[in-house]
């Protein structure tokens, strides 16, 4: 496991990740990734004259890269419909409304996949200390079909690259609104891999999993960690629970190396989901996963993307943020939108942007440690959560 590179740290990025494209009126329109990329650009986020991010080439994965997560029959069926976009194909989640069929679909897909594989090798073999891929991030697709957006599962393809490259141990943090249940159910007899996934209880929310008692297989009992957060939870309820659970869970585990999924359909601007956090509250939230991946790994951080379906006012801030945070020099919220990257927008999508890189919230919470009210449903929430799991780290669930 070499020493990371001091300092150094990319994006993994080609404007060809914006052919991953449902359509227009699919809720998750590649504009996003390209916003997010222009205004992290015009910011001096990413290649800035002063240091931050590199964006660096985006390979594709090959067969072997996909079939060590996925099923051939599910590579097959991708290919199929990439040849026939008029193909219905339910069994493999494929031509149904969540996963419209697209030409070269294949070659889209894989090529998320080869993002996330090289940010990760990246990492793991010293040439940066923090890498991301905003376009990343798929984590409901299961090894045997397409689920929710999502038709190859790049988490996890990356994460088993790391394990089979000499990682012993990797952290899995996915802070999307929807329970990432294809990374979970991957690994959920395999204690190699923690999964901790805080969202939107799927009481209310897709894909109707992701509960605490969901703990682990009979070999990995523990590994799987689940917050499954009231509709109408806002910043300070949110962080709150990240953490009372997270880092004490993270530096129990004492991974080698932090993979993170970043989706940011949790604000309260977001369509598809009833969470009410700000840019600001995600904005914290990546700043503690960096300090996690410092105080626990070394440093070794790969970054995602995910969900996030306000794509101009929401994902290119939120994003914008995760990347200046992955290139070690965080934005000030206050910090302005760019008049060029406004006028872009403007004129091609005809619309205005918020004007700048805040919602104007100061982020702050209760610690864990302060007590817990159990006539809220936030904290029997993430009580349960710790009850679940904490005890199979060493750790005393109590505040």
């Amino acid at each position: 496991m070499p020493t990371p590179t001091c300092g150094t740290t990319c994006v993994v990025f080609d404007e060809t990740l914006t052919d991953y494209d449902f359509g227009p009126s699919h809720p998750m329109n590649p504009v996003r990734v390209d916003l997010t990329m222009r205004l992290a650009r015009s910011l001096g986020v990413v290649d800035g004259t002063e240091g931050g991010l590199v964006a660096v080439p985006a390979p594709d994965a090959t067969d072997a890269d996909l079939l060590v997560v996925h099923d051939p029959q599910l590579i097959e069926a991708v290919r199929r419909s990439s040849a026939d976009p008029a193909l219905s194909d339910p069994r493999h989640g494929l031509g149904t409304d969540d996963n419209p069929n697209f030409p070269h679909m294949h070659q889209a897909a894989r090529h998320v996949v080869g993002t996330s594989v090289e940010a990760a090798r990246r990492v793991w073999e010293g040439e940066a200390i923090h890498a991301a891929n905003i376009a990343g991030g798929l984590h409901h697709a299961m090894p045997d079909h397409a689920s929710g957006f999502c038709v190859y599962n790049d988490v996890a393809v990356a994460i088993r690259w790391l394990l089979d490259h000499g990682a012993k141990k990797v952290a899995y943090v996915d802070v999307d609104v929807h329970h990432g249940d294809g990374v979970q159910k991957i690994f959920y007899d395999d204690p190699r891999v923690l999964t901790i996934s805080l969202h939107e209880t799927g009481q209310m929310l897709f894909p109707g999993t992701g509960f605490p008692a969901e703990t682990g297989g009979p070999d990995a009992v523990g590994t799987s960690v689940n917050v499954a957060l009231p509709p109408g939870t806002a910043d300070a309820g949110w962080l709150r629970a990240f953490h009372a659970v997270v880092p004490p869970l993270v530096r129990a585990f004492a991974p080698d190396i932090l993979v993170t999924q970043q989706g940011c359909d949790s604000h309260r601007d977001d369509p598809l989901a009833h969470l009410m956090l700000t840019v600001d509250g995600h904005r914290a939230s990546y700043i503690a996963l960096h300090d996690l991946a410092h105080e626990v790994c070394g440093g070794r951080w790969v970054a995602m993307g995910g969900g996030g379906y306000a794509v101009v006012d929401v994902v290119p801030r939120s994003w914008t943020h995760l990347l200046a945070v992955v290139g070690g020099a965080p934005l000030d919220p206050a910090t302005e939108t760019p008049a060029e990257w406004r006028a872009h927008v403007d004129e091609t999508l005809h619309r205005g942007v918020p004007g700048r890189m805040t919602d104007g919230r100061e982020p702050a919470y209760r610690d864990w440690s302060e007590g817990y009210d159990p006539d809220t449903w936030l904290d029997r929430a993430v009580h349960e959560t710790r009850s679940a799991v904490f005890p199979e780290h060493g750790l005393d669930p109590l505040p």
